[in-house]
């Protein structure tokens, strides 16, 4: 998922509306079906902590704006759902060897749909590209990944999920602050009570923006007054260009380009222009040329090992959508496909142990007792802090890839279960 929003680490941020562009938008294309409503909540017994936690959280909703008429609505009968902590443990990014994700998330049937997408939304994509500069590829993968192109839908119910994380302070203050952001959709009248469903962590509509990332990056481009992440193709996909064009995003730059690292190669080095990898005899595995001008992050998904990439500004713009190295090499890869190109060429390691949340979480934390700055103890980690294990791998004697391995966890002595 997304930080995306989140991710599930860190993908939210703040926006401001658009003005609509309808006169781009292909109106004989079908809208996309209407979110299916929550399941009613059941009685349940009543829950003293919980009742607690919405007596401490009213003052800091009224205080952001909300009323108590949508309070009291909006929590009519929730109690906390028993399933969303568990799930917190269980990201799908982690723990599975990146050939596997990758092959999931890059099928067959993701390629062509997206490609048949891009066909028929051409005139959209064109006065969302002119728009925002965001590459219409980048943005159908990034649609298919999330939703599978609008056609699945989650259900659970946003408000509940919100408040389960929140009253367990989970990633305290983050979904508290989104919970309180949830009520102020639902009280602008953007959806409705019983619509308001999504993700088990409170992602909303077809792009999975959370509360914060509909509020600052949501746009109505069909003109029709509404900014409708739910069912309106061109402001689901005028929105994700919206939210990567404040991330960062750099028209005309490719996120990420497949290279052959020479033999000898010293594995410390991690950042240069692209001419400087060229004079260190880098080359593309597609055998084109690498970009003239720019800079690149040299990164290895899986250690030195498996496939090396160049990656740029725009793949950590895809980051920002959701704070996971190998999601935005997944939406590269798809978007790739969707154009014809090859896929990955060289072969992933066959044992591929990705280090689970906890790993990382217990890596994260050793690498802050050792003096270097982590941003976040959730299991993400910034190509900074990839330098940081590049470090402690030379003082180990391993190849200093950067690669967050089980043997860099055993040889700096951090428990693995």
């Amino acid at each position: 998922m997304r930080l995306r929003h989140l991710t599930l680490t860190l993908c939210a941020a703040l926006a401001t509306l658009t003005p609509a562009e309808a006169q781009f938008w292909p109106w004989s294309l079908p809208k996309a079906p209407a979110p299916q409503k929550a399941t009613p909540v059941p009685p349940v017994k009543p829950d003293p902590a919980f009742a607690e936690f919405l007596k401490e959280l009213w003052p800091d909703a009224q205080a952001k704006g909300v009323t108590r008429q949508t309070f009291d609505l909006a929590f009519a009968g929730v109690t906390p759902d028993p399933r969303v902590m568990a799930i917190t443990k269980r990201q799908p990014e982690y723990g599975r060897p990146v050939g596997a994700y990758l092959a999931a998330l890059v099928s067959k049937a993701r390629v062509d749909t997206g490609a048949r997408k891009a066909a028929e939304l051409a005139a959209t994509l064109d006065a969302i590209e002119n728009r925002y500069g965001v590459d219409r590829f980048i943005i159908l993968a990034i649609w298919g990944i999330e939703t599978s192109y609008g056609g699945a839908r989650d259900h659970w119910d946003v408000i509940r999920s919100l408040a389960t994380l929140a009253h367990a302070g989970y990633r305290h203050p983050y979904f508290r602050n989104e919970l309180i952001t949830a009520l102020l959709v639902l009280q602008q009248g953007h959806i409705a009570r019983d619509a308001m469903v999504g993700s088990w962590a409170g992602a909303m509509g077809q792009p999975q923006f959370m509360p914060s990332s509909f509020m600052e990056h949501a746009v109505d481009f069909s003109g029709d007054g509404r900014r409708d992440i739910w069912t309106s193709v061109p402001d689901v996909l005028a929105s994700m260009a919206n939210y990567l064009q404040k991330g960062g995003w750099t028209p005309g730059l490719t996120p990420a380009f497949e290279v052959i690292v020479p033999s000898g190669f010293d594995y410390r080095r991690s950042r240069g222009t692209f001419a400087e990898w060229s004079a260190l005899a880098l080359r593309r595995a597609d055998g084109a040329a690498l970009p003239a001008t720019g800079r690149a992050i040299l990164f290895f998904p899986s250690g030195a090992r498996g496939p090396a990439f160049l990656v740029t500004d725009n793949f950590v713009a895809i980051k920002r959508y959701n704070n996971s190295d190998v999601y935005a090499l997944a939406a590269w890869q798809l978007a790739e496909r969707m154009q014809g190109r090859q896929p990955i060429r060289a072969a992933w390691p066959a044992e591929d142990r990705q280090l689970s949340v906890e790993e990382r979480v217990a890596l994260q934390r050793k690498l802050a007792e050792l003096g270097y700055p982590v941003r976040n103890f959730t299991g993400h980690f910034d190509f900074d802090l990839r330098d940081a294990m590049r470090e402690e791998q030379v003082k180990l004697g391993m190849i200093p890839d950067g690669h967050p391995s089980l043997a860099l966890l055993e040889r700096l002595g951090v428990p693995v279960r």
